[in-house]
C-alpha cells in the first residue's frame, strides 16, 4: 500500500481510480514475508538463536498459508514469534468506514456493509486501518467463552426492536473482528474442549456459526496459537481435530548458544545501573545450568525472563548500594549475584526429591556458572603475585554495602605486577565502580579455583 495516497482515497470510486486490488491476508504476508527476504531485511527483529530452527519453518508456514501453533516451554519467545508477525502485514489497508469486522471495500461481507455498499455506490466511505490493529491476542483461560472468541446475540439489539432470527442482532467474537488479519491465542489448551469445538468451522470452512443462525462469513484469518508441551497433560489439551486444523505445528526452544542467551537479557531487562557483561554472562550461564540440572523440573523450563530479572535485581542492588553510599556511578558486583539467588528461587520449579535443598543447589549451579566466566574471560593473567601478597596477609573487603572505591582501596600493592591492568582491560573497565566490579569477579575466581580464602557474614565478605 506503499504507493497508494491515503489522504486523497476517501471513497471506493477513489480506490478504484487508484487501481488497488484486494489481497487475501495470506497472500499478503506471503509476499511481504518474500519481498524482505529478497531485501536482505530482517522479518524477526528481535530474536536470537532460533534463525536457523524455529525460524525456517515458520517462514515455509507462513510461505504456504498455513495457520501455526508454536509449541515449547515457558519464556522460549512464543509471545514475541507471534506479535512479530505484524510486521508481514501491509501497513495501512483501506476497510469500510464505520464496519465492525474492518471489510474491504470491494468485498463487504456482513450484512450491513453489503446493504450499505448497494445503497452508497462508488461513495462508499473508505477508512485506512494500520496493521497494528489487524493483530489481535487471547490469552485463553478455562472461562473463555463462545461468546467471546466467535460470537452470540446481542440483547440490546433484540431490545431495540429487531427480530432474533436477524444476523444482524449477532455481536461478533474476536475472531470474526480479527478479519483481514491475524488472531493470536496464547495457552491453547487452556481453552475448554467445547470452546475449542467452535473453532473447527473457523479453521476449516473459515466461517462462523452463532447459536443456530443461518449465517456464512467467508472469514479472511491467520490463525496462530501457542502451548506448552505439559498443558496437554497438566491442564488441558488440544482437541484432536483442532491440532489436525493447524498447517504446522512448530517446536520452539530456548537460545543454544551463551551469546544469544546474553543478546536476549541485554535486550530485554530494564536496568538501573550498569551491569558487566562478565556478570551478564554469569547469569546467562547460571540460567543454562538450571536447564541442564538433575534437580530442577525440566518440563516446566527454566524461562529466559529468569535470567532477565536475575539482571535487573543485580542492577537494583547496585543502586541502592551507590545511593546509601553517595557513589555517582552505580555498577553492579559479584557481590550483588546472591540477591539474585534470594529473591529469584521461587521462579524454579525443582524434582520433588529436592525439597529443603533449593538454595544450596541455587548456589552451587551459581557458583559453577561463575567459575566458567572467570575461566573464559581471564585465561592467561598471571595472578601470582595477587595470591602472594594475599597469601602474606592482606585482605580484601567487600559487600553489599561496601563503595566500589573502599574495595579497591583494599586492594594489595602489588609492585611492578600489571594484574590489575589486565583484569581491567580484559572486563573493559575504565572507571572505578567497573574496575572495583573486575577486581571483585578475579578474586571470586580464584576462591572457587582454591587460590585464595573468602569469609562472609552476609553483610560482608573477605577475600585473603
Amino acid at each position: 500500500m506503499a504507493d497508494l495516497d491515503r489522504t486523497s482515497i476517501r471513497t471506493l470510486a477513489d480506490l478504484r481510480a487508484a487501481g488497488h486490488v484486494p489481497r487475501p491476508v495470506r497472500t499478503e504476508i506471503r509476499e511481504n514475508l518474500l519481498a524482505k527476504l529478497a531485501a536482505g531485511e530482517d522479518p524477526w527483529p528481535g530474536l536470537h538463536g532460533l534463525d536457523d530452527t524455529v525460524v525456517p519453518q515458520l517462514e515455509r508456514a507462513l510461505l504456504a498459508g498455513h495457520d501455526v501453533i508454536l509449541l515449547g516451554e515457558r519464556g522460549q519467545g512464543k509471545t514475541r514469534l507471534l506479535r512479530s508477525l505484524v510486521g508481514l502485514l501491509d501497513e495501512w489497508t483501506p476497510v469500510i468506514e464505520g464496519s465492525e469486522l474492518g471489510e474491504h471495500p470491494l468485498e463487504p461481507i456482513t450484512v450491513e456493509s453489503r446493504r450499505r455498499a448497494a445503497e452508497l455506490g462508488d461513495a462508499l466511505p473508505v477508512a485506512w486501518r494500520h496493521r497494528d490493529e489487524r493483530y489481535a491476542e487471547k490469552l485463553a483461560t478455562p472461562d473463555t467463552s463462545v461468546a467471546d472468541l466467535i460470537g452470540d446475540v446481542d440483547p440490546m439489539k433484540v431490545a431495540a426492536g429487531r427480530s432474533l432470527g436477524d444476523p444482524e442482532t449477532i455481536h461478533f467474537g474476536l475472531i470474526p473482528r480479527s478479519h483481514r488479519g491475524i488472531v493470536a491465542i496464547n495457552e491453547l489448551p487452556d481453552l475448554a474442549e467445547r470452546i475449542q469445538v467452535a473453532m473447527l468451522n473457523v479453521m476449516e470452512e473459515r466461517d462462523i456459526q452463532v447459536r443456530g443462525y443461518v449465517l456464512r462469513l467467508p472469514l479472511d484469518v491467520l490463525v496462530v496459537a501457542s502451548a506448552n508441551p505439559e498443558d496437554y497433560t497438566n491442564r488441558g489439551r488440544i482437541i484432536t481435530p483442532l491440532k489436525d486444523r493447524f498447517g504446522a505445528e512448530i517446536r520452539t526452544h530456548y537460545p543454544l548458544e551463551i551469546a544469544d542467551e546474553i543478546a536476549v537479557i541485554r535486550q530485554e531487562a530494564e536496568l538501573v545501573a550498569t551491569v558487566p557483561d562478565a556478570l551478564v554472562e554469569i547469569l546467562a550461564r547460571f540460567t543454562r545450568e538450571l536447564r541442564e540440572s538433575t534437580a530442577v523440573d525440566q518440563r516446566s523450563g527454566v524461562s529466559a525472563r529468569f535470567a532477565i530479572a536475575g539482571a535487573e535485581t543485580i542492577a537494583a542492588a547496585a543502586l541502592h548500594r551507590a545511593t546509601v553510599r553517595h557513589e555517582e556511578h552505580p555498577v553492579a558486583r559479584v557481590v550483588d549475584l546472591h540477591t539474585a539467588v534470594d529473591v529469584l528461587g521461587g521462579k524454579i520449579e525443582f524434582e520433588v526429591g529436592e525439597e529443603g535443598r533449593e538454595q544450596e543447589i541455587l548456589t552451587h549451579l551459581l557458583r559453577t556458572a561463575t567459575a566458567a566466566t572467570v575461566r573464559e574471560r581471564m585465561r592467561g593473567i598471571d595472578f601470582a603475585p595477587l595470591i602472594e601478597a594475599l597469601d602474606g596477609g592482606t585482605l580484601v573487603t567487600t559487600g553489599d554495602r561496601v563503595a566500589a572505591a573502599d574495595v579497591l582501596a583494599s586492594l594489595p600493592d602489588l609492585g611492578d605486577s600489571t594484574v590489575y591492568e589486565e583484569v581491567a582491560e580484559r572486563l573493559g573497565a575504565t572507571d572505578e565502580g567497573e574496575r572495583a566490579s573486575a577486581m571483585e569477579l578475579a578474586l571470586e575466581g580464584l576462591y572457587l579455583a582454591r587460590k585464595v580464602g573468602k569469609e562472609s557474614d552476609g553483610s560482608e565478605t573477605v577475600y585473603g
